[in-house]
Parts: structure tokens; C-alpha cells; sequence
């Protein structure tokens, strides 16, 4: 009985450490397998689509400018352009220009930027034309930008018409004329219709006719007025205009005083002194005449130059005047001469002045080509013989 209770002890021994091997080591598995149905088929894992990175526009550039880089002598009437390496977006910032200029940037084509002005180009003026980069900066339809800031420039030449500007100086009331625009309605006066920025005010003529201020004016003086031409009569009105203006008074129509004469067109500022002339005539017995407005409102006897040194005929504006002043110079038998505190000299014509002096007698040739006369009338006629007033000898 003992034994027989030994052996089921053995077995059951034996048994659980089957049972633990078995827990502790399986066999591999068979590389294949028996099934009574299909074989089972494997899903692939879906993959995702890539996302393209985008391309950044290329800068916007500029193809070409006009006028062109550092351009000099370019015409006020210039129309600017430039044209971009890619269509425009619309809106798009402008350029730049400095000085400020009335006008207007538009679009023609697609990659060309044009300025149209108001008027036209400030005359004798540098133009700096600027693009900034970035946003601030003008940018394509594809978003490109200006990556560094563009910038160009160029100079403005002045107007030459000489009829402009007899116009201009007749409506400031430097001329004996008035200047009448066709233009001009009612009671508005030539100056006054004149835009009031010197950038808008025309430099080509406009159309219209020229009239006398007043009536009274003598031969010579109506002789003198030539449309479209730089008479004496032009030039001494440019000199009397540049004097009134701190210019200095060489009767050049350069380009100070185009830029004086405009910014006083558009400031509606006439210059309100009467119209004098001075007339010497030659014929003894001689006499020097003073008119204002068209009327004679001084004369005196008055001496001019002798045979060997007469004073030369002919209209000259005055171009330089002194209270007093040293007179010096070569007598015609070679000797030489010098004046002190001769008194109320007026110069119109080289060496050639209108000035006091003392003589035993007036009227009849005696100087060395200057106008002489008594200290009592060089005095009057001191007050009005101002730069630029004509003097006419005949």
C-alpha cells in the first residue's frame, strides 16, 4: 500500500514539472499553417502626401527709368516712367519725388509706372525719384518687393520762351504793356488768374494780346516793343525786376530769375511803382526829359559828349548808381582827369552816365560822353532813374 502511494506521489511530480517547463519554453512556430478557409490577405498602413514648400517671389527690380539716371537738361515738360521687372499689383504704394511735385502716378501696361505732372517739372531742379523696400515700396502682383531702395535723380532745365516771359513781366507791372489773356473772364486781372504754385503756372505762352498801360508814349519808346524779342526794353524791365528781388541785376533771364519771377507771379505780388523813361536829345539846344505813366514830368538843359567823344545813340537801361563817386579817366589830348564827389550818377551805357555838373552854361555839347547836368536837376532826376529804367538818346 505504501509503495503504491510512493508511485502516484512520483507522478504527480513528475507532472507539474511538465507543466512548468512547458510554461517556461514553447516551440517555434511552424512556418506555415493548415486552414480550411482563404489565406488572410495583409493591409498596408495608408502614407501621407507630402506639402510642397512654397517658391518666395523674386525681388522686383527696375528695367528702366526716364529720364535716366543723372539726367541733366532734362525739358519741365518731361513725363517720368519706370518700368519694373514684373506686373505691377494695384494698389500699390508710388515712388517718391523729391521736392514734392503736383501730379499723379498711373499704371500703363502692366509693369510701367508713369507720372503725369499738373503743370511741370520745378525748373532748375534736382529731382530725386526714391522706391523703398518692403511694404513702404511699390510691389508686384506676385508679392514681390523691392529688397533694397531704389533711387535716381535727375536735373530740370529752365524755359526759353521769350514771349512767356514779356507776359509774366507785364502782368508784375514791370513793362509799359499789359498783358491780356484770352483766357481770362469779368474783372479778374491776368496776375490774379495765375495759379498760386509756381509748378502749375505755364511756361509756354498762352494766348492773348498785349495793350499800352497808358496812352502818351513816345516814339521812342514805342519802338522799343517788339513781341517775342529781348529788346532794351525787355532787359531793362529783367534788371528792374532783379534789383526789386536781391538779384543781381545783369538783365539775364537766367535761372534765378525765373525762379524769383514764378514764386512772385504765384504770390500775386505786382510791383506797383510807376513806369519812368528818360529821353536825351541831342539836338541843341539839348535837353534831358523825365516821363512817368506816359507823361513828361521833368525836363532840364542838359550837355552830351563832343565831337571826339560823343555820347553814343541809342536805349540802355541804368545799371549802376551813386549818390557820389570819383569820375576818373583820359582827356581826348591824353591828359588824364579825376572827379571827386561827383554827385547823382546814374551809368547806362559803359563809362556813359546821367550826373550832376558844374557847367557855366547847359546845353549844347561839352562832356566826354556822359549827360551833364545842374546839381539842382541831377537831384530830381535822381528819384527816377532806378536800375533799369531805360534811358534813350537820340
Amino acid at each position: 500500500m505504501k509503495k503504491a502511494i510512493a508511485g502516484v506521489a512520483l507522478l504527480m511530480a513528475g507532472l507539474v514539472a511538465a507543466v512548468l517547463v512547458g510554461t517556461a519554453y514553447r516551440s517555434p512556430a511552424p512556418a506555415y499553417a493548415l486552414s480550411s478557409g482563404p489565406a488572410a490577405t495583409a493591409t498596408p498602413s495608408p502614407t501621407a502626401t507630402p506639402t510642397p514648400t512654397p517658391t518666395p517671389p523674386a525681388p522686383l527690380k527696375v528695367v528702366s527709368v526716364s529720364p535716366g539716371r543723372n539726367a541733366t537738361n532734362v525739358s519741365f515738360a518731361h513725363t517720368m516712367s519706370v518700368r519694373f521687372s514684373a506686373a505691377v499689383a494695384t494698389p500699390t504704394p508710388d515712388p517718391r519725388l523729391s521736392p514734392k511735385i503736383p501730379g499723379s502716378w498711373k499704371l500703363a501696361g502692366a509693369s510701367t509706372l508713369v507720372f503725369v505732372p499738373a503743370g511741370h517739372l520745378p525748373v532748375y531742379t534736382t529731382v530725386r525719384l526714391t522706391i523703398p523696400a518692403g511694404s513702404a515700396g511699390v510691389h508686384a502682383v506676385d508679392g514681390g518687393r523691392f529688397a533694397t531702395a531704389y533711387v535716381t535723380q535727375f536735373t530740370v532745365n529752365g524755359p526759353s520762351s521769350i514771349l512767356r516771359l514779356q507776359q509774366l513781366l507785364a502782368e508784375l507791372g514791370y513793362l509799359p504793356k499789359r498783358f491780356h489773356p484770352a483766357a481770362t473772364t469779368g474783372s479778374l486781372s491776368a496776375l490774379a488768374s495765375e495759379p498760386t504754385n509756381p509748378d502749375l503756372i505755364s511756361l509756354l505762352p498762352l494766348s492773348g494780346s498785349f495793350g499800352w498801360r497808358y496812352g502818351g508814349i513816345p516814339k521812342t519808346m514805342a519802338s522799343l516793343w517788339k513781341k517775342g524779342r529781348y529788346t532794351s526794353l525787355i532787359k531793362g524791365a529783367v534788371m528792374a525786376f532783379e534789383s526789386g528781388h536781391g538779384l543781381t541785376d545783369d538783365g539775364v533771364a537766367g535761372r534765378r530769375v525765373w525762379i524769383a519771377l514764378l514764386n512772385a507771379t504765384a504770390a500775386h505780388k505786382p510791383h506797383k511803382a510807376a513806369y519812368d523813361y528818360v529821353e536825351v536829345s541831342t539836338i541843341t539846344p539839348q535837353t534831358l526829359s523825365v516821363w512817368q505813366n506816359g507823361k513828361v514830368i521833368y525836363r532840364s538843359p542838359a550837355n552830351t559828349g563832343i565831337a571826339s567823344r560823343p555820347t553814343e545813340k541809342g536805349t540802355f537801361p541804368v545799371y549802376a548808381r551813386y549818390v557820389s563817386t570819383t569820375m576818373s579817366g583820359t582827356n581826348p589830348d591824353g591828359s588824364h582827369y579825376n572827379d571827386p564827389g561827383v554827385p547823382y550818377v546814374a551809368y547806362f551805357n559803359g563809362g556813359d552816365a546821367v550826373h550832376g555838373f558844374r557847367r557855366a552854361s547847359y546845353g549844347y555839347p561839352q562832356s566826354l560822353g556822359c549827360v551833364e547836368l545842374p546839381y539842382s536837376a541831377a537831384a530830381v532826376v535822381f528819384k527816377y532813374d532806378p536800375i533799369g529804367t531805360l534811358v534813350t538818346v537820340f
